[in-house]
């Protein structure tokens, strides 16, 4: 069995924060080992097995720990990271967390989705196509971050892979749904953004008064399906944690 800790670099980078990275490639395997690290260190916070760790995030190839110097040291801390790695490294994702499947209804093109056209147009497809193309697959997603609420999500099929916009928009709506590479994303608030955007998502994807402001967490699994107009005024701000699919 190869070493679990090869590879890995856990280091402290000031403020009370150790980041560890887990490996130096975008990929599912590679996010595997992350998340399952992330819901192990969940489960000791939960159960009380650790102390002083204040915050864990979870990036594509990495963790971010925050402790509390009051409570415990960086050492103790790195210890601990440790022995999680070499724990998680020999149980299987599913072993570690179960995901929920979110389905997220979602209006394409026009007003909702400006950048479906040059998608389709880049893709060689028709919108139609590129549609059925996006949501023909549910979604892991990788990580929230950027702006609160925003979910990196992946991968998308290799066919609509299109780049970001070379000019980013200094105002993206809350709830719309892009791609960029590999990728699709939802913003979960208005915020600026270089995503092709391809449609919206009625539902209020963030919301700060809820606990927690957003139901999704890093391994859970999204599928966006097509609605029209009259449904997405319908479905205008219900909080993702409250929608049911009919």
């Amino acid at each position: 069995m190869s070493n679990p800790m090869q590879g890995v670099k856990i280091k402290l980078t000031g403020g009370y924060v150790i980041h560890m990275e887990m490996c130096g490639e975008i990929s599912r395997e590679c996010n595997d080992a992350v998340l399952k690290a992330y819901h192990t260190i969940l489960k000791m916070m939960r159960e009380g097995e650790v102390k002083g760790i204040e915050e864990v995030v979870p990036t594509y190839t990495a963790l971010t720990v925050f402790y509390d110097p009051r409570k415990t040291t960086w050492r103790a801390v790195s210890n601990t990271l440790k022995e999680v790695i070499s724990e998680s490294s020999r149980r299987s994702f599913g072993d570690v967390f179960t995901p929920k499947q979110y389905e997220i209804p979602v209006a394409y093109g026009g007003v909702w989705g400006p950048d479906l056209v040059s998608v389709a147009s880049e893709a060689g497809l028709t919108e139609d196509e590129v549609i059925r193309v996006h949501t023909s697959r549910s979604y892991r997603c990788y990580m929230l971050g950027f702006t609160p609420g925003f979910l990196y999500l992946g991968e998308v099929d290799e066919r609509i892979a299109v780049p970001r916009l070379k000019n980013p928009r200094v105002k993206v709506p809350a709830g719309s749904v892009g791609i960029a590479g590999l990728q699709t994303g939802v913003y979960g608030i208005e915020s600026p953004g270089g995503w092709r955007i391809i449609g919206r998502t009625p539902l209020k994807m963030f919301d700060p008064r809820r606990v927690p402001p957003t139901p999704i967490r890093p391994g859970d699994l999204v599928r966006f399906f097509e609605v029209g107009e009259e449904e997405f005024r319908e479905l205008k701000e219900v909080f993702i944690g409250e929608f049911k699919t009919r």
